[in-house]
């Protein structure tokens, strides 16, 4: 069974800001979902959280969390601190991290988080950004 991928984006226009999160998930080379979703009023890290968030809901609401699953996104930070190579400071954040720890409980065995440039994450920032300006 191949890996299923993921790519994240959060956006705020102002930090904080208001605020997106998107998402799409592949099956090899099949889009299995797309994410778009208006968050209201949060920073671009809490908005890069959920955007993680989410697309672990839609992996499990798909009864997919048995399969691997990698995670790219273009934040450093919430790569680093889902990875456990970096603190987490904010509680905001700490609260976005319980989140997902919770939802990885739920029948997940082996997600990845992966650093990618902005570049490579241009799917999920324009769901993102579609979210915003469709609200």
């Amino acid at each position: 069974m191949n890996t299923l991928i993921a790519y994240t984006d959060g956006a705020s226009r102002d930090n904080p800001g208001l605020a997106s999160a998107g998402a799409v998930l592949f099956d090899g080379d099949v889009v299995l979902a797309e994410i778009r979703s208006f968050l209201g009023v949060q920073t671009n890290n809490w908005a890069e959280y959920e955007a993680v968030v989410q697309v672990l809901e839609k992996v499990s609401e798909l009864g997919l969390a048995h399969r691997s699953l990698e995670i790219r996104m273009d934040s450093k930070l919430v790569v680093e601190q889902l990875s456990g190579n970096w603190k987490i400071k904010k509680d905001t954040l700490r609260e976005q991290y319980n989140r997902i720890q919770a939802i990885l409980k739920n029948g997940f065995t082996d997600v990845r988080y992966v650093h990618v440039p902005r570049e490579k994450n241009e799917y999920a920032d324009r769901l993102a950004n579609e979210a915003l300006d469709n609200r």
